[in-house]
C-alpha cells in the first residue's frame, strides 16, 4: 500500500514538473504572453517614470492682467514670476485678451490685479487679487495657487511688521506670526506625482500583465485544440491539484523576479521614496502574487481565444486604480464599491505596498492587508480548483466518447 503511495505521489509530482516546464517553455516561446510577462513590466515602468520624473510641474506660464500700475503691484508680479512654479509669459490690456491666451495655451492662468489694489493697502483696507486657473490640469492649478499664496503671504507680513512699528525683529516677527507654525510634507517631502501614483501603478501591473499573459496562454490552448478544450489531451493533465501547482508555480516564480525588478529596482532607479523593511516587503509580496496567479487562472476559465483577454483586462486597469482608494479617496468610495474592489487583489495590493513602501510601515500595520490577500488567495485557488476540475471532467468525458466512438 505504501509502495502505490508513493509511486501516486512520484507521478503526481513528475506530471506537475511536466507542466511547469511547459508553461515555462509557453512564456518565452509564445510571443505574446512573452510581451505581457517579460516586455512590459520591464519596459512600462521605466517610460511612466521617466515621463513623471520630474516629480512636480515648473515654471507653469502665466500671464498678468495689472489695472493699477502701482509699484506694489509690480512688486507682487516679480514675486510671482520668481517663484519656481509660474512663469509670468505677458500683460494683457484686459480680460478679454487674458482669456484668449488661454484658450489658444498661450498660458494656463491669469492674474488680475484689480485698480484700488494699492490705494486700498495705502488706506489700510483690505486688497484683492484674482487667480484665474485653467482647471484642465489640476497640477496647474495647485502651481498657481500655492505660488500666489505664497507671495502674499509674505508681502503680508512684511506689511504688518512696517505698520506695527516694531523696534526689534522680535517684535517684528511676534507681530507678522503670533502663531508660528511649520508645514511637513509626510512621506512625501517634494509632494511629487511621481512618488504618490508610481507606486499604486506598479502593483497593479503586476496584476494586469499577469491576467493578460494567462488569459493569452489559455486562450491559445483553447484555439490549439480541436474541441477547443483548456485541458490537453495528455496524461499528466489528468489530475486538477497538479495542474493547479504546476501552471502556479510557473506563474509565481516569473513574477517573483518581475517584482524585485519592479517594485524595488525602478523606483531606486528614479529616485522615489523607498521605505520599506525588506523581509516586511518580501512577506506581503508573496500573498499578493499568489492572489494574482490563483485570480488569474480563475478568470483564464472565461477566455475563448487570445483576443478575448484584451478586451476584457485592459479596461479595468484605471477603474481599478481608483477603486483602491489612492488616486481618489477612499474615504469618498460608496460603501458599495469599497466591497467590489475586494474582489481584486490590487486593492489590498496597493494600499499595503504604498503603506509599507512609502511610509515604512510594518506588518502590524498592514495586518488588514495582509489577512485580505491570504483570504483573496484562499477564496481564488478553490474557485480555480472547481473551474479546472469541471474543465478535467470534460475533457475526460470527451475522451472516453471518442473512444466509444472509435471502437463501435
Amino acid at each position: 500500500m505504501l509502495g502505490s503511495l508513493f509511486t501516486q505521489v512520484r507521478r503526481a509530482i513528475g506530471s506537475m514538473t511536466y507542466i511547469f516546464w511547459e508553461e515555462m517553455r509557453g512564456v518565452f516561446h509564445d510571443q505574446g504572453v512573452f510581451i505581457f510577462f517579460i516586455l512590459v513590466p520591464l519596459a512600462y515602468p521605466l517610460v511612466y517614470s521617466y515621463i513623471y520624473s520630474g516629480e512636480v510641474v515648473r515654471e507653469v506660464p502665466a500671464v498678468v492682467v495689472d489695472a493699477d500700475h502701482s509699484s506694489l503691484s509690480r512688486d507682487y508680479i516679480r514675486h510671482v514670476d520668481a517663484t519656481p512654479d509660474v512663469e509670468i509669459v505677458g500683460q494683457c490690456a484686459d480680460i478679454e485678451e487674458a482669456r484668449t491666451a488661454l484658450k489658444f495655451r498661450e498660458a494656463y492662468g491669469v492674474i488680475y490685479i484689480p485698480e484700488d489694489f494699492s490705494r486700498n493697502l495705502a488706506r489700510g483696507e483690505q486688497a484683492k487679487v484674482t487667480v484665474f486657473c485653467d482647471m484642465s490640469g489640476l497640477l496647474y492649478y495647485k502651481s498657481l495657487v500655492l505660488s500666489n499664496t505664497s507671495v502674499s503671504l509674505a508681502m503680508n507680513k512684511n506689511i504688518k511688521i512696517e505698520r506695527s512699528g516694531a523696534s526689534t525683529v522680535a517684535q517684528g516677527a511676534q507681530i507678522a506670526y503670533p502663531i508660528e507654525y511649520e508645514e511637513v510634507a509626510l512621506f512625501n517631502p517634494a509632494t511629487g506625482f511621481a512618488s504618490f501614483l508610481l507606486p499604486a501603478v506598479l502593483i497593479l501591473l503586476l496584476q494586469q500583465t499577469m491576467l493578460l499573459g494567462v488569459g493569452m496562454s489559455a486562450g491559445s490552448m483553447r484555439e490549439g485544440s480541436k474541441y477547443r478544450d483548456l485541458i490537453p489531451l495528455n496524461r499528466h493533465y489528468d489530475g486538477t491539484l497538479r495542474i493547479l501547482f504546476g501552471k502556479g508555480l510557473a506563474y509565481f516564480m516569473v513574477y517573483l523576479l518581475v517584482s524585485v525588478y519592479v517594485l524595488c529596482a525602478v523606483p531606486r532607479m528614479f529616485n522615489l521614496v523607498q521605505l520599506p523593511n525588506p523581509l516586511t516587503l518580501l512577506g506581503f509580496i508573496v500573498p499578493y502574487l499568489l492572489s494574482c496567479v490563483f485570480f488569474s487562472l480563475t478568470a483564464s476559465v472565461f477566455i475563448k481565444n487570445r483576443e478575448t483577454c484584451m478586451m476584457l483586462f485592459v479596461f479595468t486597469s484605471v477603474p481599478l486604480l481608483f477603486l483602491s482608494g489612492i488616486s481618489w479617496p477612499g474615504s469618498s468610495i460608496s460603501t458599495f464599491w469599497r466591497y467590489v474592489s475586494y474582489a481584486f487583489p490590487s486593492t489590498f495590493g496597493i494600499n499595503g505596498f504604498v503603506k509599507i513602501n512609502s511610509m515604512g510601515a510594518s506588518f502590524p500595520e498592514v495586518r488588514f492587508e495582509y489577512i485580505g490577500l491570504w483570504v483573496q488567495c484562499s477564496i481564488y485557488f478553490v474557485l480555480s480548483f472547481f473551474v479546472y476540475r469541471w474543465q478535467v471532467i470534460q475533457t475526460r468525458l470527451r475522451t472516453v466518447k471518442n473512444y466509444r466512438r472509435s471502437r463501435s
